[in-house]
C-alpha cells in the first residue's frame, strides 16, 4: 500500500514540477536521469579509458605509482555541460552526483577499467566546507560508482586538514601551492598493498588529486588509478 502511495505521489509531483535535463532544461521522461537522451548522446565523452598513455594519465606520470587514469567527459567554462558540475558543487544536487557516478561507472565497466581496484577514495573536503555545503560531491560520485561496481568506498581514512581557498581562477603554480600538504592519512595501514581509485569531480592541473595521493606516500605496495567526472579543456 505504502509503495503504491509513494509512486502515486511521485507521479503527481512530476506532473506539477517535472524533472528537467540539467543541460538543456527539457522535461525528462521516466527512464531519463539528469540528462535527456539528446544531451546524453551529445555528452563530450573522452573515451580516454580506451587509450593507454592518454592525456589524463600523462598529467600524473612520475607523481605517484599510477595504474590507469581517465576523465569521463570534457568541459569548458562557456559550454552547456558545465551546468552538470555547477549543480553537483553548488546546486545542492547530491542526487545528480550519485546518478552521474552510476552512469560513468556503467560506461567504463565494460572496458575493464575497474578491474583489480580494491577501494574507492573520493577526494575529501575540509570539514568546514563540507558542513557549509552539506555534502561532498566527490563522495556522492564514489557512492554512485560503488552502486555499479560493488567496490567499497573509503570513508574517513584520509582527511583534509588544511582549509584551502577555491582553486578556481588560480594559476597552475598557485593551484599546486594551495593544496600542498592539505591531506593526511588517519589509517594509512588500511591501504597497504591496495589498488586505490582516486575520485574527484573535475581535473584541471591534477594538483588536488596528487596532494591526496601524497598522504599515502610510503605505504607499502599502494598504487593508484584516477577517475574524474570531467576534465577541463585547455
Amino acid at each position: 500500500m505504502w509503495k503504491t502511495c509513494k509512486l502515486w505521489f511521485s507521479s503527481l509531483a512530476r506532473l506539477f514540477v517535472p524533472r528537467r535535463c540539467v543541460v538543456c532544461g527539457v522535461p525528462l521522461d521516466d527512464a531519463e536521469e539528469v540528462l535527456c537522451l539528446e544531451c546524453d548522446v551529445a555528452l563530450p565523452r573522452t573515451g580516454y579509458h580506451l587509450r593507454a598513455d592518454n592525456p589524463v594519465e600523462q598529467r600524473f606520470w612520475g607523481r605517484f605509482p599510477l595504474v590507469r587514469a581517465t576523465s569521463y567527459f570534457r568541459y569548458n567554462k562557456g559550454g552547456d555541460y558545465r551546468r552538470i558540475l555547477f549543480q553537483l558543487k553548488y546546486g545542492n544536487r547530491k542526487d545528480y552526483a550519485r546518478a552521474m557516478g552510476r552512469r560513468m561507472a556503467a560506461d567504463l565497466a565494460r572496458s575493464g577499467f575497474f578491474e583489480g581496484v580494491d577501494v574507492l577514495l573520493p577526494v575529501p573536503l575540509h570539514p568546514d566546507k563540507e558542513r557549509r555545503r552539506g555534502y561532498n560531491q566527490s563522495m556522492c560520485l564514489a557512492q554512485g560508482v560503488s552502486d555499479v561496481t560493488g567496490i567499497p568506498v573509503s570513508v574517513g581514512n584520509v582527511q583534509r586538514r588544511k582549509f584551502t581557498e577555491t582553486q578556481t581562477r588560480k594559476s597552475s603554480h598557485q593551484r599546486w601551492s594551495n593544496v600542498d600538504g592539505a591531506f593526511v592519512a588517519v589509517d594509512a595501514a588500511a591501504f597497504a598493498g591496495q589498488h586505490v581509485l582516486l575520485l574527484d569531480d573535475v581535473l584541471t592541473t591534477g594538483a588536488t588529486l596528487t596532494a591526496c595521493a601524497d598522504a599515502l606516500v610510503g605505504v607499502e605496495g599502494v598504487r593508484f588509478s584516477v577517475l574524474t567526472l570531467a576534465v577541463a579543456e585547455a
